[in-house]
């Protein structure tokens, strides 16, 4: 090779080269964003709940000027980062404005921070799968692939943004007529639309959501927030993208609507057969109080943690029923908790396969990997293990019965934020089991099933089979 010709291959190999002389920290940032985006998440969030604490602790941040008690100020900063809204001290009466903004804040980042975690941790999840992989996860799910970490990151930012203000918009005239005044009408409109879509259920007003049960003006708005809030992401984006060609909707897609329709049926004909004679709820309500209360009971279970009915005066029926959509949850990719809608479809589609005797899991036409299956049963068993041993400890250091410890944890796991009136009355040991609940069941499925995911490789030897009995 002549001079220039080498002299030429040098420099087009010179920025590739030039990655080595980086400082170290950029080296091991560049190394932990590829290998473990489990721990970057779990790592943000853990950073964020520990400067949110420290905000809420100020004196500024309550009303009467004193600093909250470390464990309360912690319960609240987790439980709007990880958008549960359990509280161990009432939201409207007990922080300021700035303690308020705080919490607003705190669920805007939250909520947008863990629709992002999901989507990026899905994006490694396919840069690590080999090739055919790729191409038959495209094949058999057609589903949206976004180039970009940044077009990510921004679709997430304007679609979350746009239903927040549409709800927004919805809300505030409302609040003005019902004599709110204009700046006070502006900031419960604007908490109320972030609370609601980011399924946080922090409510900045004393009287509470009560004063609103069976009014259209408040619950609609409210409850189509949380609806959409808790489809996820990836079924926002099909959505929009396709909304006059449903057939070209993903399996995904189809799964979450079409599951989280039946369990809306199932709640809310549950809820108003259970409720309707209740005094103490819906009992002595007027029929279209009776509709709207029972819709927006259905809703909210999924991850919305909104009220309009005493949930302590609801039947042990309906306590039970509310348990079960808690763990449930919402879509994956969104703000909702729980093992999530279509973690349940596919477990579910798996029993039915079974009893008919299909090898295959199949829905909307195609076969769903048996990998996917399993990640499945991962999830349920862990979130399982968590709710069993949260509840044995509230147990062990609260009076409380199981019904009420059990609803708790659920409500404290699945983010829902509802409560049976106890959380207020926890002892500290208590909140932290709680705590650690809400952490673990924000992060916990969505990291499990990345992580399984990620995981999965060929073996060349296999073991021989042998069948042990089941059942």
């Amino acid at each position: 090779m002549s001079t220039p010709g080498r002299r030429a291959a040098r420099q087009r190999t010179r920025p590739l080269g030039a990655r080595k002389h980086l400082p170290a920290w950029r080296h091991m940032l560049h190394a932990l964003t590829r290998a473990t985006p489990a721990r970057i998440a779990l790592g943000v969030f853990t950073a964020m709940i520990g400067a949110f604490t420290a905000l809420l602790s100020l004196p500024a941040a309550t009303t009467e000027g004193v600093s909250t008690d470390l464990t309360d100020a912690l319960f609240t900063a987790v439980s709007a980062i990880c958008v549960t809204g359990l509280v161990t001290v009432e939201t409207g009466t007990h922080w300021s404005t700035f303690g308020l903004t705080v919490i607003m804040i705190a669920i805007k980042l939250g909520g947008l921070g863990l629709m992002t975690v999901a989507s990026l941790l899905s994006l490694s999840v396919m840069h690590r799968l080999g090739l055919a992989q790729r191409v038959i996860t495209a094949q058999e799910t057609r589903a949206e692939r976004l180039a970009e970490v940044g077009g990510v990151l921004r679709i997430i930012l304007i679609t979350s943004t746009v239903f927040e203000l549409a709800t927004f918009v919805a809300l505030t005239p409302y609040m003005v007529i019902t004599e709110h005044g204009i700046g006070e009408s502006l900031f419960l409109g604007l908490f109320y639309a972030i609370s609601a879509f980011n399924n946080a259920g922090f409510v900045p007003e004393a009287a509470g959501t009560a004063q609103y049960v069976g009014d259209p003006f408040f619950t609609i708005p409210i409850a189509l927030a949380v609806f959409v809030g808790s489809l996820g992401f990836p079924v926002i984006l099909v959505v929009v993208r396709k909304l006059r060609t449903p057939r070209k909707w993903s399996v995904h897609a189809k799964l979450t609507l079409t599951t989280t329709v039946l369990l809306f049926l199932l709640a809310f004909f549950g809820f108003l057969g259970l409720e309707w004679a209740n005094p103490a709820t819906l009992g002595d309500r007027s029929l279209g109080t009776k509709l709207i209360g029972a819709g927006f009971a259905a809703v909210m279970p999924r991850s919305g943690g909104f009220s309009t009915i005493d949930v302590g005066q609801m039947t042990a029926e309906s306590r039970v029923l509310t348990d079960l959509l808690m763990f449930i949850g919402g879509g994956s990719g969104s703000t909702a908790g729980g093992i999530r809608v279509t973690t349940f479809a596919l477990l579910m589609l798996a029993i039915w396969a079974e009893i008919r005797g299909n090898p295959d899991v199949e829905v909307f036409h195609r076969r769903i990997p048996h990998e996917t299956i399993r990640q499945a049963i991962g999830v349920l068993v862990m979130s399982a293990s968590v709710v069993f041993l949260a509840t044995f400890l509230l147990l062990r250091t609260t009076p409380y019965t199981l019904d009420q410890t059990l609803f708790e944890t659920l409500s404290a796991f699945g983010t829902v934020g509802l409560s049976t009136g106890i959380t207020t009355s926890l002892p500290d040991e208590a909140k932290w089991v709680l705590i650690v609940c809400m952490y673990v069941g924000r992060l916990g499925p969505m990291t499990l099933g990345a992580a399984l995911a990620v995981r999965t490789r060929l073996r060349m030897i296999q073991l021989p089979y042998e069948r042990p009995i089941v059942g």
